[in-house]
């Protein structure tokens, strides 16, 4: 949680493969602890295929019951299905887009969104732009993509970095 923390969290993204792994683990993490996705982070990636967002559009139905019997991930059916069906819808936002982080940015102007917390309880579970975006994506074809998801999204690839005030991490 530490190196996630300090390295990675808050730290804008703009490679593809890594906002749409940081995506299928969002909605895995659904009613789940973040701690327990990052411990399964690894087993992600080795049964996802590297997050290759093409090859995962393409999984079978042979495929997805593969994962179901895979336990280093979650292994709830409806998530794994979405993994599909986004990626599906990912790859269409990167062809309209030209990628995915094309997409992802335009709704800040390219710039992160940095706010100062001076306390966990004013950090917000969704904001106004967390839910313009959830909305776009769910019309998109995407799912778990509710509102609290895509704001924690959007905190773990850096388009808001909510680090506390006090934090090391904190922009200055």
């Amino acid at each position: 949680m530490r190196a996630y923390h300090d390295d990675e969290w808050g730290v804008p993204a703009h490679d593809d493969t890594h906002l749409f792994e940081m995506l299928i683990l969002e909605g895995a993490q659904a009613g789940l602890s973040w701690s327990t996705i990052l411990d399964k982070r690894e087993n992600y990636r080795r049964a996802f295929d590297n997050f290759d967002v093409a090859r995962v559009a393409s999984y079978t139905d042979k495929k997805l019951e593969k994962l179901l019997g895979d336990p280093g991930i979650v292994r709830n059916r409806l998530k794994v299905a979405s993994s599909v069906r986004n990626a599906k819808a990912f790859v269409a936002v990167q062809a309209e887009y030209g990628s995915f982080a094309t997409y992802l940015w335009r709704w800040v102007d390219d710039e992160p969104i940095v706010n100062r917390p001076r306390t966990m309880a004013g950090v917000p579970t969704h904001t106004d732009l967390s839910d313009r975006i959830a909305k776009d994506l769910k019309q998109r074809g995407f799912n778990f993509v509710g509102t609290t998801i895509i704001y924690s999204y959007l905190q773990a690839v850096g388009v808001v970095n909510d680090h506390l005030a006090t934090c090391p991490q904190a922009p200055r």
